[in-house]
């Protein structure tokens, strides 16, 4: 038990506190703030963070007591005043790597993601990419370079980050003077809206002191509308992940010369061409249905989000006795049923496909575990004698990519 990685306590924590929401919603007549596609994607963008996580937390642990022992600039006690110091510095590192976020093209490529979502419940705070914790993780280099001990670096930002999960929510109204100190749900809703007047504002996690400080402190006044200026097309998970960096290769493509190709990767979103977005969309993106429809069947996916949630809290309770081959099963297992619940909800046809590779992929796994890994051709051979016999690809087709009209 000394070994259990208590953290994935968190894990179940997350969804306990996301169906109180959800029922305080429903009493308080705005079960409208959740919208079953865009809670699905948040949920999975999430899930990929948390089991990505897993493979770099440690290493990053190792980075920061390496920079603490070899390049500290001060020897910072261990004391209690340090500790608040240690959370005002964290939030302040947090506004600029924050700022950057939203400034510099190839920051905005990890952080769009997290403002892709137009709803705003606790579901969104589950939405940031593994590329935009590894950004993040540079940032937090530099408390231990000041003198922060590691281990009080990495209760802060664990203390930090739970703050900020609680305000991604609608159902917490104005704090009244408590928003002159801290940033509540209110004031964050602001920085997740896509009005123009609130654009690039309230930037702090949890003090509101440094957007006061740099101008960028903005209150509630009019209702927030959430998401992008010019929203995605798409609930695909690898989409939602990836489209940004493909606006950029786009841009740089279209730029001559060195210099001019790092002016789009450094410069700022607000000048990247806006009519590479439709064209990228119409080139890699199905024909979409028509918005009247609703997805027939939803247990469907929320087996799959289930397994893969049950997946990443034992490999996360488990991982420091796990071997190789255990992890990479685990991340490989729940990366292709993320991109199989955004297929759903897409309706792709090769969805099909990837659920027999998800299928032999568990099978050889099993196989491999037991030792006769050199059987893998049998359930191969069997599945294809399947789909000869019985069609499985129409069936599975005509049972699962389907649509009803509401």
């Amino acid at each position: 038990m000394s070994n259990i990685n208590y953290l994935a306590f968190a894990i179940p924590a997350f969804f306990i506190f996301v169906y109180l929401e959800y029922v305080l919603a429903v009493r308080k007549n705005k079960a409208h703030i959740f919208k079953y596609e865009s809670s699905v994607s948040n949920v999975s963008i999430g899930i990929a963070e948390r089991l990505l996580n897993l493979f770099i937390a440690a290493s990053f642990f190792d980075l920061f007591n390496y920079i603490y022992g070899h390049y500290a600039v001060f020897n910072i006690p261990n004391v209690w005043w340090v500790w608040v110091l240690l959370i005002l510095v964290t939030d302040l590192v947090w506004y600029w790597y924050h700022r950057l976020g939203h400034e510099v093209n190839f920051l905005w490529a990890a952080h769009i993601v997290h403002h892709q979502s137009e709803e705003f419940n606790l579901t969104v705070s589950a939405r940031i990419t593994a590329f935009q914790a590894l950004i993040r993780g540079f940032f937090w280099c530099l408390l231990p370079f000041l003198g922060f001990h590691p281990t009080m670096v990495m209760v802060i930002l664990t203390v930090h980050g739970a703050y900020s999960f609680f305000t991604h929510t609608q159902l917490i109204g104005k704090l009244g003077w408590l928003e002159n100190i801290l940033i509540t749900p209110s004031l964050h809703g602001i920085h997740h809206a896509s009005n123009e007047k609130y654009l690039d504002k309230n930037y702090g996690d949890v003090f509101v002191f440094w957007d006061k400080l740099f101008g960028t402190f903005q209150k509630e006044e009019e209702a927030p509308i959430y998401g992008l200026t010019h929203p995605i097309k798409s609930y695909s998970f690898l989409w939602q992940h990836f489209h940004y960096y493909l606006e950029l290769l786009e841009a740089c493509r279209r730029e001559s010369g060195f210099k001019n190709k790092m002016k789009v990767v450094f410069g700022s979103p607000a000048v990247l061409d806006q009519d590479i977005r439709p064209i990228l969309e119409k080139r890699y993106l199905p024909h979409q249905t028509k918005e009247y429809a609703k997805f027939k069947l939803k247990n469907y996916i929320n087996l799959q989000l289930v397994m893969s949630v049950l997946v990443l809290t034992v490999t996360t309770a488990c991982y420091n006795h796990f071997q190789i081959e255990d992890k990479i099963f685990a991340l490989l297992f729940i990366l292709i049923t993320l991109i199989n619940c955004g297929a759903l909800l897409e309706q792709r046809k090769w969805i099909y496909y990837l659920e027999c590779v998800r299928l032999i992929f568990v099978v050889g796994f099993v196989l491999l575990k037991i030792d006769y890994f050199g059987l893998i051709f049998i359930p191969t051979i069997i599945l294809i004698i399947l789909e000869r016999v019985f069609s499985l690809s129409r069936l599975y087709r005509n049972y699962v990519l389907q649509y009803e009209e509401v």
